[in-house]
């Protein structure tokens, strides 16, 4: 049986998980595959096998039984019953559900049946009675023994169920009523006293199968069918499933085969087998059935694999297809359309793919595929080794040796404008027409040559290039070659397309584009590497002309060259072939996948060469698998708009007009928290404990056409500042975050990048360590500014009693040359006078006075001595007057002295008494300062003020040429000016600033605390 699809649905379906059973083992685990599976439209009146196949594994899933059955809750999840308990899947990972610990276990984990409730509720069928999960709250229903069969729910909502291996007699069907259940039997007109099969019909009917039975029941009214089959070997098999079509055909599977057995409908009472041509409903062994959205009948079997009845034909599915298992035991469609099969050796799921693969398995005669063309008539051609297949109205047929062919190898094909094919075979060219292959012979008589292209211009010469040493290009006119180039006439040629206006596009082996017209060839390079080619050449509808290499898409417009790479949006550079679709759109083959780029955005790309275009990838998981071709064509259009590509293994088909895509957004989900490897659920508001550091965040969105291609973003407010972008990561991590509030936020698209904007969001906080509450940042602030408050008092009395001190010093100083003076310089002093007083009185002896006068000049030279001696020791003033006001303006004074500057003084605030010393020493550094002014500034103004306030200020400022930086910062040699005001004023505990450029001159600013400057009763104690 070949697997079918009518023409025009263009579906195909992609088998995305299968598990494995290692047959050698009893407790085994089960991983997960991928078979990729395509299904092509093909005539209704064909069948015509078309699959290709692809594993991808998924490492998440551990199982150790076999599944019983599939379903998909409200919530999104996939569930799967085993025969050792309950796994939920995400699309990427299979978790096996464990109640929390103190919660209602399952009475058995061997589970038969389950229904997803319409309130999001899991119903739970096992071999010794029912449970529903709900919330994450389990909850066992011990009324329901036996095994549970089948699980129902009808129109109103009401849950029923069938069940075997019971031990009283209360009946095989119940109903589920307030957590109890009302159980329907023998009173009822239920005759059998077990039942497996149960569906509920569009009328409102419950159909019950039973080994002897079928059972058609209402309340009040029932109605018994039994199987002639059954009769005759009763206890041998049953019906075992049913199923219900939108035309109200019922079908009825039986365990076992043979006339009236397998398959059968139920029409009026009569039993009838479903028989075609190659197929008799009555030899299955029927396990399952289902009835999809599309209302295709899908049959599981016993070692027979899957069937599928659709629209009167016949498919078929088995294990040497990649099914898991031929042994089928029930049947799952989810809400994006995948269809999920469990086996008895796994689980399997098809799924739409967009791009289609035939293969030998399809009909073609190998997997050698050269070209593919797709002809005006609708047939699609392709070049195979040993055959020239062709595809017509869905049959597949092969021209080969044995049946006219004229040799092995066909190598290219092309159509021209009489509807003749052209067939490159071997090493010649030959031209199809009426069953009969016509040779191309070259001037000389021979075969041409192996052709790797061929094209015809607007004039109707045939251009062909050929593989014949040297490589050439001929030009054929009426069936006959009228012109040979070789190099260097024509450079290394790859590809071929006819211009539209006149001659021929060459697709060059350096990477470059030719235009060969009226014997004339121009050359039109690109920037590319040396091992760049152009692929396949093509003229567009726009009257541009684009190349595909290695190396991204070339193009020329109206003399215009463009190249169109990574840099410009490509998902990849490495290109195959081309083709445009109805639309005006670019298909392009790529190492990545099919890349579709819509008309506009390649205007776009013309308009400005840096333009990103938006490009739309089919990549491996929609079905495509690239690979590059020597041959041409290596893409192709239909006249129904289907594209044909060719990847030297098999050919691939994609429809645009059919590319519907998933407009489901996936549901998302928070799963859990780990905080420092302890895992906790995501309750609302959530509390994590203090010194909570490494946090990683759990979360999955539920699409499964391709769980691959979910993308996710995340946002955790109080810690993000915007949106990340976590591409297919499923969780989140942080290990830097502080005690506070958190909402952590997450969105996710499915594989058609559909967002759910809504996303899923958890509130979390994570509590401070007493160290950092509030009230112990407040108390360790003010403590801190205490602190500070008291070390500063401290150091200001230490700065006035060193003040004090020194102060101290030098007044004892001061008393001791007074002393000093007194008993020194003014004794020798009032000598003297004595000595002159003496000289006065003898006046009138000349020798008595010169002695005097002699004496005289000895005392006065040893009071001068003394008194040097004196003045030396002085360091400071020896008055306590606070005149630093007046002089500050005799310094200022003399600044006229040594030039033309114009000082101006100022003062501010009342005059208060000063320390002595610091008095003196303010004044030094503002004498230094008006000194270097008056002297090195070379300003026409100077300003000086002097501000009587809470501190002490004296600024100097002039206009003048500034200092040099290095001078301010090192000062100048043998030079100790600023160095001096430095000192100083660090040894009364002022702040000394200054500022200078040679644009506004210098400002020289000192500030004395006031607690220092000023005279301040008991300041100094």
């Amino acid at each position: 049986m070949s697997l079918y699809v009518p023409s025009g649905v263009q579906s195909s379906l992609v088998l995305i998980g299968k598990l494995l059973i290692p047959r050698s083992l009893t407790a085994c685990v089960w991983l997960l595959f991928c078979l990729v599976t395509s299904v092509s439209a093909v005539d209704p009146s064909k069948h015509i096998s078309q699959y290709s196949h692809t594993a991808w594994r998924i490492q998440d899933g551990v199982f150790t039984g076999a599944p019983n059955a599939i379903t998909q809750t409200a919530d999104g999840y996939v569930w799967i019953g085993t025969q050792t308990g309950l796994v939920r899947f995400d699309g990427v990972r299979f978790v096996l559900w464990a109640p929390p610990e103190g919660k209602q276990m399952l009475a058995s984990n061997n589970i038969f049946s389950l229904l997803a409730g319409k309130d999001g509720g899991l119903w739970i069928g096992t071999g010794t009675n029912l449970a529903r999960l709900k919330d994450g709250s389990l909850t066992n229903y011990p009324e329901a023994l036996g095994r549970i069969n089948a699980i129902v729910e009808d129109r109103n909502g009401a849950v029923w169920i069938t069940r075997s291996r019971v031990r009283d007699k209360s009946g095989p069907l119940c109903q589920v009523i307030d957590n109890k259940l009302r159980c329907y039997g023998k009173p009822d007109g239920i005759t059998t006293p077990y039942a497996s099969a149960l569906i509920n019909d569009s009328e409102g009917n419950f159909w019950i199968g039973s080994s002897t039975w079928l059972t058609r029941w209402q309340t009040g009214s029932s109605t018994t069918y039994r199987p002639p089959v059954l009769k005759s070997a009763e206890g041998l098999g049953g019906v075992q499933a049913l199923a219900s079509t939108s035309g109200g055909t019922l079908w009825v599977g039986m365990n076992r085969s043979g006339p009236g057995a397998g398959l059968q409908q139920m029409i009026q009472g009569a039993w009838k087998s479903f028989v075609t041509a190659d197929f008799d409903s009555s030899t299955l062994e029927v396990n399952t059935l289902f009835v999809d959205r599309e209302n295709s009948l899908w049959i599981g079997t016993i070692k027979q694999g899957v069937y599928r009845i659709r629209d009167g034909q016949v498919d078929r599915f088995h294990r040497a297809d990649g099914l898991s298992s031929d042994t089928v035991t029930s049947f799952f469609e989810d809400r994006e359309g995948n269809l999920w099969i469990a086996t008895s050796a796994g689980i399997d799921c098809f799924r739409n793919t967009r791009v289609i693969s035939y293969s030998a398995r399809q009909g073609l005669s190998g997997n050698e595929v050269n070209a593919v063309l797709a002809a005006r008539d609708g047939s699609i051609w392709i070049a195979n080794h040993g055959a020239l297949d062709s595809l017509s109205a869905g049959k597949m047929s092969s021209l080969q040796v044995r049946n006219g062919l004229p040799g092995k190898q066909v190598t290219s094909l092309f159509e021209d404008h009489l509807g003749r094919l052209w067939v490159g075979i071997d090493n010649g060219l030959f031209v199809y027409s009426e069953g009969k292959f016509s040779p191309i012979r070259g001037r000389d008589g021979t075969p041409v040559g192996a052709v790797v292209a061929v094209t015809e211009d607007r004039d109707n010469n045939v251009w062909a290039v050929t593989l014949r040493d040297p490589r050439r290009l001929i030009r054929i006119q009426d069936l006959a070659v009228r012109e040979e180039l070789t190099e260097p006439q024509i450079p290394l040629t790859i590809s071929l397309a006819a211009d539209p206006s006149d001659g021929i596009w060459l697709g060059l082996g350096n990477g470059d584009l030719g235009r060969y017209r009226q014997g004339k060839l121009e050359i039109f390079p690109f920037t590319h590497d040396q091992y760049s080619r152009v692929r396949q050449v093509a003229a567009m509808s726009d009257g541009s002309i684009l190349g595909v290499t290695p190396s991204g898409l070339i193009g020329w417009r109206n003399g215009t060259l463009r190249t169109l790479n990574v840099q410009n949006g490509l998902p990849c550079e490495d290109m195959y072939g081309l083709v445009s679709d109805a639309q005006g759109a670019l298909w392009l083959y790529t190492g990545c996948g099919l890349v579709q780029i819509d008309k506009t955005q390649l205007q776009a790309w013309w308009e400005r060469q840096d333009t990103k275009v938006v490009v739309r990838l089919f990549d491996v998981f929609d079905g495509a698998r690239p690979a590059a071709t020597s041959f041409q064509p290596a893409a192709s259009r239909g006249p129904d708009g289907r594209l044909w590509f060719n990847n030297e293994s098999v050919v691939q088909m994609i429809d645009p007009a059919h590319l519907e895509g998933n407009a489901l957004p996936p549901p998302v989900h928070i799963e859990r928290i780990v905080a420092d490897r302890e895992s906790y659920l995501p309750n609302p508001n959530l509390g994590l404990p203090p010194h909570t550091r490494d946090l990683e965040i759990d979360y999955t969105a539920l699409s499964f056409v391709v769980p691959q291609k979910v993308r996710f973003r995340y946002k955790l407010e109080g810690r993000d500042a915007d949106w990340q972008e976590a591409g297919t990561r499923r969780q989140a991590f942080y290990s830097d975050l502080r005690p506070g509030k958190y909402r952590f936020r997450v969105i996710a698209s499915n594989n058609d990048g559909i967002w759910n904007e809504a996303g899923a969001t958890l509130d979390f906080s994570i509590a401070p360590a007493w160290y950092q509450t509030n009230w112990f940042i407040v108390l360790s602030v003010i403590t801190g500014l205490f602190v500070f408050w008291v070390l500063y008092r401290l150091r200001v009395r230490q700065i006035a009693h060193s003040i004090s001190a020194r102060f101290d010093e030098r007044l004892a100083e001061r008393t001791r040359l007074a002393r000093e003076l007194h008993d020194t310089f003014l004794q020798t002093i009032q000598g003297s006078k004595l000595v002159a007083d003496d000289a006065l009185e003898q006046s009138a002896d000349p020798v008595r006075l010169r002695s005097a006068m002699e004496k005289l000049s000895v005392w006065l030279g040893q009071a001068v001595n003394e008194g040097r001696t004196a003045l030396n020791s002085l360091r400071t003033s020896t008055t306590e007057k606070n005149d630093l006001a007046a002089s500050f303006r005799r310094a200022t004074e003399t600044c006229v002295i040594h030039g033309s500057i114009a000082p101006t003084f100022s003062v501010v605030g009342d005059s208060k008494d000063m320390h002595p010393i610091v008095r003196d020493e303010v004044y030094r550094i503002g004498y230094e300062a008006i000194r270097n002014a008056c002297m090195h500034s070379g300003a026409s103004r100077l300003d000086v003020d002097l501000r009587y306030e809470h501190d002490l200020l004296v600024r100097v400022k002039d206009n003048g040429k500034g200092i040099v930086p290095v001078i301010i910062s090192g000062g100048k040699d043998e030079h100790f000016g600023l160095q001096g005001m430095r000192e100083r004023a660090l040894r009364i505990g002022a702040k000394l600033t200054l500022d200078s450029s040679a644009a506004s001159g210098t400002v020289i600013t000192l500030i004395v605390p006031g607690e220092i400057a000023f005279q301040i009763p008991g300041s100094l104690d």
